[in-house]
């Protein structure tokens, strides 16, 4: 046989074996033995939410995951609000299985025509393949933070009133938490679980301002870390921090006003100008046609 076609089968038959000996090398007995002792005390319904995936298949994930990326992708999952329908064990999971289906079908497409042009567009769809789910949660992420920036004035202000109306900070970012519906309200009944839980505040503050990465979010949460370390009013901060971010606000709106005129651009050249250009100019060319072809 060729080289090419000793590649393609070394390409198919490497990863496969890879997922064989992954599969059979799990140590079954003391995984079983783990997860009884971790499950012990726990009721049925903790266990059936544990329960996304198989355990195998979740061994078989993480095993094929390089180290250190379950961590970035979990920071992608808590930026992202971690939805319900991904979370980390499953994701794992997808990512390896996308990859190896897209492979399977460039491989199949590949044998047909075995040139370098198809190997690449193989090797550059498996990658797209699995790298699909990081980019759907970092488009989600970054949605879920333009909406915690766009409701944040608007809660400080919540918060501003409770304060001055005698409430403390925490009850008032209860009653803002309550209140709102959108992820900065979900955002502060969490902090507000954490130091329930034994959690310190300023600890509780500045995970919330990890997990969102709002820019906005994290300049109020140092604001407030610093009020409590040096005893400023609370009532003082919150008012500061709402007039800045109706201002970064405003600001914001105003830029994307700014930018939407070249926006509009490339769709007006592409598709608007030419239908307009066959509109005004088409009669006068079959005019020119007819009378060069008459003469």
């Amino acid at each position: 046989m060729s080289a090419m076609a000793w590649f393609i089968v070394a390409i198919i038959i490497v990863p496969c074996s890879v997922m064989v000996w992954a599969v059979i090398s799990v140590d079954r007995p003391g995984l079983a033995a783990v997860r009884s002792n971790l499950g012990r005390g726990r009721g049925k319904a903790a266990d059936d939410s544990q329960g996304v995936e198989a355990p195998w298949l979740v061994q078989l994930g993480q095993r094929l995951t390089p180290k250190g990326y379950p961590a970035w992708l979990d920071k992608l999952l808590a930026k992202a609000g971690r939805p319900a329908a991904m979370p980390l064990d499953r994701l794992l999971v997808i990512k390896p299985a996308l990859a190896l289906v897209a492979g399977v079908v460039g491989i199949l497409l590949m044998l047909k025509t075995p040139t370098g042009t198809s190997f690449l567009l193989t090797l550059f769809v498996t990658v797209l393949a699995y790298f699909v789910p990081d980019l759907l949660l970092r488009s989600q992420g970054a949605k879920r933070q333009e909406a915690i920036e766009l409701e944040l004035p608007s809660t400080l202000d919540q918060m501003l009133i409770s304060v001055e109306a005698g409430l403390g900070f925490e009850s008032a970012m209860a009653r803002a938490g309550q209140n709102g519906k959108g992820p900065l309200a979900a955002e502060l009944l969490r902090t507000l679980q954490d130091m329930q839980v034994g959690r310190s505040r300023r600890e509780a503050y500045l995970a919330m301002g990890q997990r969102t990465g709002a820019p906005d979010l994290r300049s109020f949460v140092r604001a407030v870390v610093q009020a409590d370390v040096y005893g400023i009013a609370i009532a003082s901060v919150l008012r500061t921090q709402a007039k800045q971010m109706r201002i970064k606000r405003k600001q914001r709106a105003e830029e994307k006003a700014m930018k939407l005129p070249i926006k509009v651009l490339f769709p007006l050249m592409l598709c608007i100008l030419p239908v307009l250009f066959i509109v005004i100019l088409g009669p006068a060319v079959i005019n020119i046609i007819a009378a060069f072809s008459g003469m």
